[in-house]
């Protein structure tokens, strides 16, 4: 694809499409190792003192993509959700961040929305991403400068304006901090159990906005947000600020996200939320 080698200061040459066809080769290999244990009740474990599930298709599916993965970029560092962090990931300027299944709650009851996440993040900002939704078949892709593509095809976020009604995907608790003004044009999307694939789902203009909970993770959102931004969207904190991945702390505050031309009118309604 032309434009996409890119030249560091130190004159070292990054291929993102190359990466990208490494990544979605590795995300359609642990999206049909999850496959194998769909439905079929793996054996399930509590962590985060007993908040989140995690079961043997998630470890099943990590090993492959690290497998897969770290044997072709060894010089690469690694965030998983599913592997031990590891410090060193903070001195490399370029790693993979990897949920090996968005959305095992959902996973686990037999839904089909769930999705392997995976991305390469250079110096901070994501450059490659893959979503792999298997039980839906569908694909979502983008690198830095190339578009965003649901199974091959190009995709946008909606054209919603604040004035119009809009298909937000909220908690309602959430949704009742919107000011009273756009509050009654709001029309509730029911619960998305991934949320990469929520944001997925924004990107390709099938709902118009989502707001996040705090206390999202890098993996849940990397690849996903790069997905969006070549849409035409963004996600931001509440002030607007753009995320910063591979940080010491890989969890973020409450997020917005939208179209490009949405997002700062949706920012300005949140009115019963505090900013960081």
């Amino acid at each position: 694809m032309p434009g996409s080698d890119r030249q560091t200061s130190d004159g070292l040459r990054f291929d993102w499409q190359a990466d990208l066809a490494l990544i979605t080769d590795a995300a359609r290999e642990a999206g049909k190792v999850a496959m194998a244990h769909f439905g079929q009740s793996p054996e399930v474990w509590w962590k985060n003192e007993g908040r989140s599930p995690v079961s043997a298709a998630d470890y099943a599916a990590n090993k492959i993509l690290e497998e897969i993965l770290r044997h072709a970029r060894p010089n690469y560092g690694w965030l998983s959700e599913e592997t031990d962090d590891d410090p060193a990931r903070l001195s490399c300027e370029t790693l993979f961040v990897i949920d090996p299944i968005d959305g095992t709650r959902a996973f686990l009851a037999g839904k089909d929305t769930w999705c392997v996440s995976v991305a390469v993040v250079h110096k901070g900002k994501p450059v490659a991403g893959i979503l792999v939704a298997p039980s839906l078949g569908e694909e979502f892709t983008a690198t830095a400068d190339g578009p965003a593509r649901r199974n091959g095809q190009d995709i946008t976020v909606s054209t919603a304006g604040i004035e119009g009604s809009l298909k937000v995907a909220s908690a309602q608790d959430m949704v009742a901090s919107f000011s009273p003004v756009l509050r009654p044009r709001i029309e509730r999307v029911d619960h998305i159990p991934s949320l990469a694939y929520r944001l997925a789902l924004v990107a390709d203009g099938r709902i118009d906005a989502t707001l996040v909970k705090k206390s999202s993770h890098d993996w849940d959102l990397a690849a996903a947000d790069l997905i969006l931004a070549r849409a035409g969207g963004a996600i931001t904190d509440l002030d607007g600020q753009a995320l910063v991945y591979n940080r010491e702390d890989v969890t973020h505050p409450v997020l917005c996200a939208a179209s490009a031309e949405l997002l700062p009118a949706l920012l300005k309604n949140i009115t019963r939320i505090p900013r960081s």
